[in-house]
């Protein structure tokens, strides 16, 4: 029997999901983007997740980054929406913020093994998603940094 796909246009054909392009100053001034190692896909990214039923975007990205970073953040400026298809033929789409951490400690988890603090060309280099790079210009661009 095959599985029932939602249609297109119900509201369970799109996944609804949020992030954050966390962000902080380097101990030179310029500008590092925290990358999360999520050792289930093999993949760097920003840190983001799947929003619960009911649940806004923004309070999703803050859970998100807290369940998978450890740290607390504010968020900044709405960045670029992303949307892209899964793997069982539904959307996702992911709504990011700059973020900017005020607390917390990254500690190791299921979801998330290891959290990196990269230049933005560094994090451009790292991100495994192609979709992910224009991010990093997206937030520069927010923070008036280029």
């Amino acid at each position: 029997m095959k599985p029932i796909r939602p249609e297109a246009g119900s509201e369970d054909a799109v996944v609804r999901a949020a992030g954050c392009v966390l962000w902080r100053r380097g101990p030179g001034g310029g500008v590092e983007l925290a990358l999360v190692h999520r050792p289930k896909y093999l993949d760097w990214s920003f840190p983001k997740g799947k929003l619960r039923r009911g649940e806004d975007a923004r309070s999703g990205a803050l859970r998100e980054v807290r369940e998978e970073t450890g740290l607390d953040c504010v968020l900044g400026p709405a960045l670029p929406t992303s949307r892209y298809p899964v793997a069982d033929g539904r959307l996702k789409e992911v709504r990011y913020w700059a973020g900017l951490p005020v607390s917390g400690t990254f500690v190791p988890n299921r979801e998330v093994d290891r959290l990196a603090w990269l230049s933005p060309e560094e994090a451009r280099r790292r991100l495994t998603h192609e979709r992910d790079r224009g991010l990093v210009d997206a937030l520069l661009a927010a923070l008036g940094e280029g």
